[in-house]
């Protein structure tokens, strides 16, 4: 049976653009405003002070891992308090040495390896949405290790290096995600797949899109009555689950559509529609334009 989390990441086509060193000493902080693409950092010595708008601020250590799908706006700083430096990731320019924070002499009191990269997937707002806000790991050596890795290649320019860049992202990706454990994980896809019954719809839904599924038979199958089943997957994944299959639909149709020559009866008859016709009434709606124009200009 299909893994709902492994899909989720490979729809979402993920490519690294960059990696950087981050050091700071002394009395230093810096304020990044709202940046939308995910990024990642592993702190490799010392600590500092993350606080993430909308979230509750964290103290980095050595080993600690984080993770942000959207990263919003967040200041990274020291202990003392000190006006934060403010920084526009969309117009900094990308710096070729470590960024050094603070005073500029002598040992740092924290080194961490960070970077971001791009979702290619036209729905990448939407699957993100079901993905926590804010991932905060510790002691999870395979994470740093593989941030090095992603770190390593990114600065060399050795043949291959674009698809292995983009491998190791998806590892990285699924490796943090699934490290959330059970109630700290946010409502979304998450915390879903930490409750056995939900699992058990999630993955059939993910499995057989194109069943013509209902709220009564994923409740018989998660071994639930049907009012239990709907308020236990609403509440967890953060939406009903007829709108969970809508929006799964759309996503994989998306993905469809965006392949050379796609047939519309083919992708209707994969998505769980009876029909062409049916399939473009149902696309429309969800998406705003018809699945032909979306092809054409996604081609474009």
């Amino acid at each position: 049976m299909i893994d709902p989390l492994s899909q989720l990441i490979q729809l979402l086509h993920p490519r690294t653009v960059f990696t950087k060193g981050i050091s700071g000493a002394g009395r230093w902080a810096v304020r990044y405003s709202d940046f939308g693409q995910p990024s990642f950092c592993t702190v490799i010595e010392g600590s500092c002070r993350l606080a993430v708008d909308g979230e509750t601020s964290v103290t980095l250590q050595a080993g600690d891992f984080v993770l942000l799908p959207t990263t919003p706006g967040f200041t990274l700083s020291g202990f003392d308090p000190v006006q934060p430096t403010f920084i526009d990731p969309r117009v900094a320019p990308a710096p070729t040495d470590e960024i050094r924070h603070g005073r500029q002499d002598g040992t740092p009191d924290v080194r961490l390896l960070g970077g971001y990269f791009v979702l290619d997937s036209p729905d990448a707002g939407l699957l993100v949405s079901l993905l926590p806000a804010l991932v905060h790991l510790r002691g999870i050596d395979r994470l740093s290790t593989l941030v090095h890795m992603v770190g390593d290649e990114a600065r060399d320019a050795r043949p291959g290096r674009d698809l292995v860049l983009s491998r190791l992202v998806e590892v990285l990706l699924v490796e943090a995600l699934r490290s959330v454990q059970g109630e700290s994980a946010a409502p979304g896809l998450l915390r879903g797949l930490r409750d056995a019954r939900l699992a058990i719809a999630l993955r059939l839904i993910h499995d057989k899109p194109a069943h013509p599924w209902t709220v009564a038979e994923l409740a018989s199958e998660a071994a639930l009555s049907r009012s239990v089943f709907f308020d236990r997957f609403t509440h967890a994944v953060g939406v009903p689950p007829m709108e969970y299959l809508l929006v799964w639909r759309m996503a994989l149709a998306k993905n469809l559509l965006r392949q050379p020559d796609a047939d519309l009866a083919v992708i209707a008859e994969r998505i769980g529609y009876g029909s062409a016709s049916t399939f473009s009434t149902a696309f429309s709606r969800h998406v705003g334009q018809p699945p032909g124009r979306y092809a054409r200009a996604a081609a474009g």
